[in-house]
């Protein structure tokens, strides 16, 4: 979709933009070097491999997507396998331990504090994410770019619209690009809310919805025309979480996932006839929750955390949940192996832990060294299906029922019902590919390709079977 010319110039002009002071950017510009072609690429969040061949889950556009174009039988995610590791994996085709967005939150040593990372509430984009993206890239090569609730895009400078995936109205229009807030406005596209608050709650929203978001990404499309698009819609995540997956509820939530890609896909064969390429993604499967497993209130059994209100508390060890594995970061340097040991013994009998994962083992799985990122813990937990990990160390038990959440991930990334969804359509995909089971470290690199862009260092390899001769 674009000239093969100096990509060596480009990449340097790209990484010189990401070292360089973010500043709130207006649309640039259009190129008249740059094509009129466009990659759009959906992530449903939540959205496990397993819907697409289930009969109960209505997904006629999927399915036709995929019949049309090409399909994964199943994605394996990255770990840990929540929502803004691999939303970044999938813009940057390397893991966390590359990109530096370890889970959702993550404890700081420096502080003493954990910090939450979804949803927006401290960083930029600059300033969480360590390797050039797909639209670092598009931008650096005169491509229009967009993305909405796109994680971990917070204030970046290489987007020229984007509305971010933050958790208040303040941030919501501070950093949503001025020019789109008008343009929604003037639309009639509520952007300020309306959604995410469960029915009867008095939580009040403050998210737009999906519907909204789409109705946006449409507008951008139409009126602006860009040459790369990310939308992510995240309702199926949030009931799943709240009434389990396969649930009538879940069921509900995909099929209204589905009529917001068909939006989608129907404003690209309008506005882009032949020059359009659609992928549908998500970022991770999902496990019915049965059993909730406390490992502050094991931890303190053993003496290495004291309870304090509802949580553990230690000078030693502090735990960091990410639902279906959980992060143990040690604090005394000097009797690191000790504590680590400690920690091993205690959880090795714990009902419901499938793994136990520690220093030397973590590349395996895609995670920093400590010693390379503080961000990156020590050791790491992973729960079995139908088990997730809590944060309390309150009460006698070792685990509790887990009834007002029915639905979890963040599990160990082989665990089939954690594998995320791939469907790709368009110019450049092949009708008909079969694909079998790809890691969504191929996803960017498979963009890249269809954009004509290099993405540098990226650990996954595009999809030649997807892709077109």
């Amino acid at each position: 979709m674009k000239s093969k010319a100096c990509y060596g110039l480009l990449l340097t002009i790209a990484l010189l933009a990401l070292r360089a002071p973010v500043a709130r950017a207006e649309p640039a510009a259009p190129t008249a070097s740059i094509p009129d072609g466009i990659v759009v690429m959906i992530s449903v969040d939540g959205l496990a491999a397993y819907y697409l061949d289930d009969p109960k889950a209505e997904m006629p556009t999927l399915r036709a997507l995929a019949a049309a174009g090409a399909r994964a039988t199943s994605m394996k995610a990255s770990t840990p396998t929540v929502t803004w590791p691999n939303h970044t994996t999938l813009v940057t085709g390397v893991t966390p331990a590359r990109h530096g967005v370890v889970g959702n939150n993550y404890f700081d040593r420096a502080t003493g504090k954990k910090v939450t990372l979804i949803s927006d509430p401290v960083f930029d984009k600059d300033q969480i994410v360590k390797v050039p993206t797909l639209y670092d890239l598009a931008k650096a090569a005169g491509m229009k770019t967009a993305a909405i609730r796109w994680p971990a895009t917070r204030n970046a400078g290489t987007l020229d619209w984007t509305i971010p995936d933050v958790g208040t109205l303040e941030l919501l229009h501070k950093y949503t690009t001025p020019s789109l807030l008008a343009e929604c406005q003037q639309a009639q596209i509520d952007i300020s809310g309306g959604g995410n608050a469960e029915a009867g709650s008095g939580t009040p929203p403050t998210k737009p919805t999906d519907e909204a978001c789409t109705r946006a990404f449409n507008l951008i499309l139409h009126d602006h025309r860009p040459n790369l698009a990310l939308l992510h819609v995240t309702d199926v995540d949030h009931t799943e979480h709240l009434k389990g997956p396969k649930s009538p509820e879940a069921y509900a939530a995909v099929k209204a996932a589905d009529h917001q890609v068909r939006e989608v896909w129907e404003e690209l064969k309008r506005d882009f006839p032949e020059k359009a390429t659609l992928l549908v993604v998500s970022d991770h499967g999902f496990s019915p929750t049965k059993r909730l497993i406390l490992p502050n209130v094991i931890l303190r059994k053993t003496g290495l955390t004291e309870k304090s209100g509802k949580k553990g508390t230690s000078a030693q060890i502090h735990i960091v949940v990410q639902g279906g594995s959980a992060m143990v970061y040690v604090m005394d340097d000097a009797h690191r192996s000790t504590v680590l040991e400690q920690v091993r013994k205690a959880f090795a009998e714990v009902k419901g832990v499938s793994k136990i994962v520690g220093p030397g083992q973590l590349q395996a799985y895609g995670v920093a060294d400590p010693k390379d990122d503080p961000h990156a813990p020590d050791m790491m937990l992973f729960a079995e299906e139908g088990c997730a990990f809590g944060d309390t160390a309150a009460g006698a038990l070792s685990f509790n029922e887990k009834p007002e959440r029915k639905g979890s991930h963040g599990h160990d990334a082989d665990l089939p019902d954690m594998h995320a969804t791939f469907v790709a359509w368009g110019v450049g995909i092949k009708p008909g590919a079969r694909l079998g089971e790809i890691s969504n470290l191929s996803v960017a690199p498979t963009i890249a390709r269809l954009l004509g862009l290099s993405l540098p260092n990226a650990e996954g390899q595009p999809l030649a079977a997807a892709l077109a001769d």
